[in-house]
């Protein structure tokens, strides 16, 4: 993966170019074959109304479909951009009063030449698929995507500058396909209520085509979209002839009934180790005006989501989760201006979990880890005018503990998270030539006395006429008030800022770019936000280059390169300069794609290692070092795909101790094997072991610690090696475009073993301790997700899901670095088994309203 640098400054490029189809084809001619800086003419492509019914049916049989004028003449993006299209794609345009159509036949040389592989819905596979855009303000910075693959399976994505291209977004809306021959035909119908516009008289809407034919892996598009050129949505063409329609009123009720039946042998004696449960609930979205939509949840239940990956955190920061709640997913690219919203905060574990203490002759009987939320609920939309507007709330209930006298059985509760409303406002400025300007704030308050958070921040993004050079920036303000949480201790007040600005060149073969940022040291936007280190000055600079036509024997070169600096912003001291090469390429016949990342890092000091508060007196010495990683990925059009990866970092001799040289080793090996095009069957295997590793290992004093140590109030490190494993297995099979069975078993497992330990002194001064204790520990995860889903209607679905977890930490003398040991360990530990049926229905008050 690109260091965090390079991916915040090259967004607009690295969108359009990775691995996703679209993100990849985000840079498409479609006139002139030319990769130059400047955007294509835009075309422009009538719709015709009509009155008479459309059957949905991927035949195009109704002859108002040849009354349509053609969108053609396609023009190739990958493998070779700028030629144009062989075997034509022909997409007509009809709509209605409530629908907007698209017909598409794609023409090919032979019937087995496309390809068809099953997926689960918003999956891509080994399959063609045919793709609408839409920009229905016409800001060329917001967009939608419609696509359907061969087999009609529906995938839906949003675009904009925060999210780029976003698939967790989700439209009720219905496609049919079918093959004649060696064409084959997609027909689309969108309801207006899946997309917002305006209430003008004649619609003017960016518009674009993509198809692609998997076959060859070429993608092509009907208005260019040049790879040299900053942004996508902005290289639209443009719908024109939509008259006379109104935004309707969007107003859909989606109620749900789940059951579980959880079995946790694990359970606290004297409790139930089978329950069983019953929910209901229901998800609303309201159409305020053509502009606007509010998206509520009420009581959600959201235990079928996919497991957490658990792991071994010995870092001083803490382990960012992906987002598996489809409320917290969709529709919330507004929400992600300027990276302030975490929402993993929001329903989290609560802020008394881990301070829970049981008094004498107690024992702790329950400790909820999740916070119910009571509801959430989501207001956002852009006017004609391009100005973005997103309101975000959610409301989470108290949670308590309870603990259990043993001597007399009394029971009493105690609060681990009070009544905690989460809020964001955005607003955001839709400016020409790919610019906007945005301003958000989060705020986070507790009942009681408990502290209260508020975040607020502004950002900016302004390109130059020919969208060639542009300036970007932010400025946030972090402001804390109140009391630590069940404690008298004020929270000292804290207000904290950050800034950043950069300018480059954004478009053409050549990029480049410089930046330059402060955290100050009491910037925290931690509680409804995420940030792992704060106290912080950084600059850097970047140039890559990108060669987008075949030459020699690949299909194109990527080529990036950076250098950062940063120093501790109080009191100022250095912290580390390092410099960063990467490449990767695709080989034109075999589309085998070989790649390289390396890094050299100049001796440095680590600040948060220590844990110890405020930053500056202590730190861990970290000498220079090098890290190279090469990887591969061959043809995912063969029936079996291999990726793999394998990288080494050595970094030099410590000069202040004698002791072993450091190092770091990873591997991973990502087989894929197709049995046939409903049946897919996927391993990964990611292994890495650090040698000679140095860590915190505990300071000061530990309640399991003898009073007489002489470290105590010390900070103490240990000279470690780690070795992790990590072995996911997943297997889908797909019986329909609307029916899949899914089973993802995950396996993790990471030991620790320590040689020797030193005492920490302010400098970076170390100083070998006389601490026998084992402080070895092997953490051992394990997973099972199986989901059955069935889509039975447009919005509407039953799930059936299995899940099976277990956790163990093995200390001192019973860690072993073993693999085969730890596996059958966890296999043999008790685990926990949920079974949860879940049923989704979709009610859309345009459908239940009288016929007039």
């Amino acid at each position: 993966m690109l260091p965090t640098f390079i991916r915040r400054s090259l967004f607009p490029l690295l969108l359009l170019l990775s691995w996703s189809p679209f993100r990849a084809a985000a840079q498409t001619p479609a006139t002139a074959p030319t990769t130059s800086a400047t955007a294509a003419p835009k075309r422009q492509l009538q719709a015709v109304r009509i009155t008479e019914a459309i059957k949905l049916d991927g035949l195009l049989d109704e002859a108002v479909w040849q009354q349509a004028p053609v969108a053609s003449d396609f023009v190739q993006q990958r493998p070779n951009p700028g030629v144009p299209e062989k075997n034509q794609t022909e997409v007509r345009v009809l709509y209605d009063d409530a629908n907007l159509y698209i017909g598409a036949v794609m023409h090919d040389v032979s019937p087995d030449s496309i390809l068809r592989e099953m997926t689960a819905r918003d999956q891509f596979g080994n399959t063609d698929i045919f793709s609408v855009f839409l920009d229905t303000y016409h800001d060329q910075l917001n967009g939608y995507n419609f696509t359907v693959t061969t087999s009609g399976v529906q995938l839906d994505a949003r675009y904009s500058p925060a999210g780029g291209e976003d698939f967790n977004w989700n439209a009720v809306w219905d496609a049919r396909t079918s093959q004649r021959g060696t064409e084959w035909v997609a027909e689309m119908r969108i309801p207006y209520s899946a997309i917002r516009f305006s209430k003008a008289p004649e619609q003017l809407w960016g518009l674009n085509f993509a198809r692609q034919r998997k076959r060859d892996n070429a993608q092509f598009f009907w208005n260019e979209v040049k790879p040299a050129v900053n942004g996508f949505v902005n290289q639209w063409g443009e719908l024109r002839g939509v008259r006379d329609v109104q935004p309707p009123l969007r107003l859909s009720l989606t109620p749900y009934v789940s059951s579980y039946v959880n079995h946790n042998p694990l359970n606290a004696e004297g409790t139930r180790r089978t329950s069983t449960s019953f929910n209901g609930g229901a998800d609303i979205k309201w159409g305020i005006n053509e502009s606007f939509t509010l998206d509520a949840t009420l009581v959600p239940d959201f235990g079928q989501v996919q497991s957490d990956n658990q792991v071994l955190n010995l870092s001083p920061f803490e382990v960012q989760f992906n987002e598996n709640r489809a409320f917290f997913t969709e529709g919330t690219e507004l929400f992600n201006k300027g990276n302030l919203f975490y929402s993993r905060r929001v329903g989290a574990t609560p802020i008394g979990f881990y301070g829970l203490k049981a008094g004498a002759h107690e024992k702790i009987r329950r400790n909820p880890a999740e916070t119910r939320l009571l509801n959430a609920t989501k207001v956002s939309g852009r006017t004609k005018q391009g100005l973005g507007i997103g309101l975000f709330n959610a409301v989470s209930n108290d949670v308590y503990a309870t603990l259990r006298d043993t001597l007399d059985g009394h029971e009493r509760q105690v609060l681990t998270q009070p009544l905690s409303n989460y809020s964001i406002a955005v607003l955001d400025q839709s400016l020409p030539h790919n610019s906007y300007v945005s301003l958000i704030n989060t705020n986070v308050t507790r009942a009681g006395s408990t502290y209260d958070a508020n975040v607020t921040g502004g950002l900016f993004s302004f390109n130059d006429k020919t969208n060639t050079y542009a300036v970007d920036g932010r400025l946030v303000y972090s402001r804390r008030r109140g009391t630590q949480f069940n404690s008298s201790e004020k929270v000292s007040d804290q207000d904290g800022y950050k800034y950043q600005v950069g300018v480059g060149k954004v478009s053409g073969n050549l990029t480049w770019g410089v930046n330059q940022g402060i955290e100050s040291d009491t910037y925290n936007p931690n509680d409804l936000g995420i940030l792992f280190g704060n106290n912080n000055i950084s600059q850097g600079a970047y140039l890559n280059y990108r060669k987008y036509k075949p030459f020699w024997k690949v299909n194109n070169l990527s080529l990036f390169s950076e250098v950062n600096h940063s120093l501790l912003y109080r009191p100022t001291r250095y912290q580390n300069l390092g410099f960063y090469l990467g490449g990767n390429t695709t080989f034109t016949k075999s589309f085998l794609q070989i790649g390289f990342d390396m890094n050299v890092d100049q001796a440095s000091n680590d600040f948060y290692e220590p844990r110890t508060y405020p930053l500056g007196e202590y730190y861990v010495r970290v000498p220079g070092s090098t890290r190279l990683v090469v990887f591969f990925n061959s043809d995912t059009r063969k029936k079996f795909a291999l990726g793999m990866n394998a990288g080494n970092r050595t970094y030099a001799l410590d000069e202040h101790l004698s002791r072993p040289r450091r190092a770091l080793y990873s591997f991973g090996f990502y087989p894929r094997y197709r049995f046939n095009d409903h049946f897919t069957l996927r391993y990964s295997l990611d292994w890495s072991r650090a040698t000679n590793q140095i860590g915190f290992v505990n300071g000061g004093l530990k309640n399991d610690e003898p009073l007489d140590q002489p470290w105590l109030g010390q900070v103490l490190l240990g000279r470690r090696n780690v070795a992790t494993v990590s072995n996911v297995v997943s297997a889908a099979y797909t019986f329909t475009n609307r029916m899949s069975l899914t089973v993802r078993t995950r396996h993790y497992t990471s030991t620790v073993q320590y040689a020797d330990f030193v005492t920490l002194a302010p400098g970076g001064k170390e100083t070998p301790a006389d601490y026998a204790r084992n402080r070895d520990n092997t953490y051992n995860a394990f997973n099972v997700d199986a989901v059955y889903s069935w889509w039975f209607a447009p919005g509407s679905q039953i799930s059936i899901v299995w899940k099976n977890a277990s956790a163990t930490s093995l200390l001192a003398e019973q860690a072993t670095p073993q693999y085969f040991d730890n596996f059958n360990a966890t296999i043999n530990t008790p685990h926990n088994n949920s079974v949860s049926v879940k049923v989704l229905y979709y009610l859309d008050y345009l459908m239940l309203r009288p016929k007039k």
